[in-house]
């Protein structure tokens, strides 16, 4: 921004030289001289602070435009200045400073028009409340360009980090759950089973090791991440805990998109069901039918633990609804259910 401000203002001050020198105007205006380079120049040279301070520039490129007049100069190049920091005013600052600025072109109109040496008509006074209008409204139309734009990107970054928050939860979260249940079966049969118990801490070595690699892959490549179809992965590390899993799986095709949604619902479902029963058989059944996708994930285990409410089935339902689809859970007569359909291919 400062080098563009320099820019501006260099350019500025070599036109108002050249004009004010190599241009004169005629009678009844003042002619060349050093009194009137030194106004040009100065009202040039304001722009440079443009940004920093846009109600002091105004004010004082106003000021110069009536000095400019008063003592007898035209107000050809003086006057340019006084747009260009009011445009910038209008674009930057809030209400208050924009009814100074106002205030002050408006007052640097009127001394022109009182004071010039030429009569000013009709045609010149509405030129001027043009150029008036057109630097307050383009400014307030380019700061509301930017309050839009950077409203959009908070809410942007926003999602962002929903989402972020949404894939740690869905598989850092249940990468720990399946760990805890591991270590919780050892730590039960390592007297009478040690065996088993050496083969948990190996399930859990190796369920660590997973985790810590899809949390690297989030961070790198969130959002490039290829979709996951394949739930052998998570289908084993649920029998690895101990748990009886049913798994029937038809071809389905479907979009990356929902293809991601499918695979953290699934990972969401079994990880709840691993949290709040401790037996049971877990049913999941995955079709197409048409152009929807249907998943249906049901616990069988009995002693269902209901504690605080947390973000799982949240998740699940905002990842459905993000792709147009939906999700229903709760509890049936044999356990609990969590059904969910999807359209095959996502919506743009």
């Amino acid at each position: 921004m400062r080098i563009s401000d320099a820019w501006l203002t260099v350019a500025f001050v070599v036109c108002a030289a050249s004009v004010t020198v190599f241009m004169p105007a005629g009678s009844p205006y003042r002619g060349p001289d050093a009194a009137g380079l030194a106004l040009a120049v100065a009202a040039a040279v304001c722009l440079w602070w443009r940004r920093t301070a846009p109600v002091v520039v105004v004010v004082v490129a106003s000021v110069l435009v009536v000095v400019n007049s008063v003592v007898g100069y035209a107000t050809t190049v003086t006057q340019w200045p006084a747009w260009i920091s009011l445009f910038t005013l209008f674009s930057l600052r809030g209400a208050l400073d924009r009814w100074v600025g106002a205030v002050a072109g408006l007052a640097a109109v009127s001394g022109y028009v009182l004071s010039d040496r030429e009569p000013v008509g009709a045609v010149e006074v509405f030129s001027l409340l043009v150029c008036f209008l057109i630097a307050t409204v383009t400014g307030d139309a380019a700061r509301s360009r930017r309050a839009a734009t950077t409203a959009e990107h908070a809410r942007v970054r926003a999602e962002e980090r929903t989402e972020l928050a949404r894939e740690l939860h869905d598989s850092i979260g249940h990468a720990v759950n399946v760990m805890v249940m591991q270590a919780g079966v050892g730590r039960r049969v390592f007297a009478a089973d040690p065996a088993f118990a050496r083969e948990a801490l190996g399930n859990i070595e190796s369920v660590g090791r997973e985790a810590l690699g899809e949390l690297d892959r989030l961070v790198r490549v969130m959002h490039a991440a290829e979709p996951v179809t394949d739930l052998t992965g998570l289908v084993d590390r649920v029998r690895a805990a101990g748990r009886e899993l049913r798994l029937d799986a038809a071809e389905v095709t479907m979009s990356a998109g929902v293809a991601r949604a499918l695979h953290r619902i699934v990972q969401e479902a079994l990880t709840n069901a691993l949290r709040h029963t401790e037996a049971g058989r877990i049913d999941v059944h995955l079709a197409q039918v048409g152009a929807t996708v249907v998943l249906e994930i049901v616990n069988h285990g009995g002693n269902l633990r209901i504690g605080r409410p947390g973000r799982g089935l949240a998740n699940m339902r905002e990842r459905a609804r993000l792709v147009g689809g939906e999700v229903e859970a709760g509890p049936i007569r044999t356990g609990f259910r969590v059904r969910a359909t999807l359209p095959a291919q996502a919506p743009s």
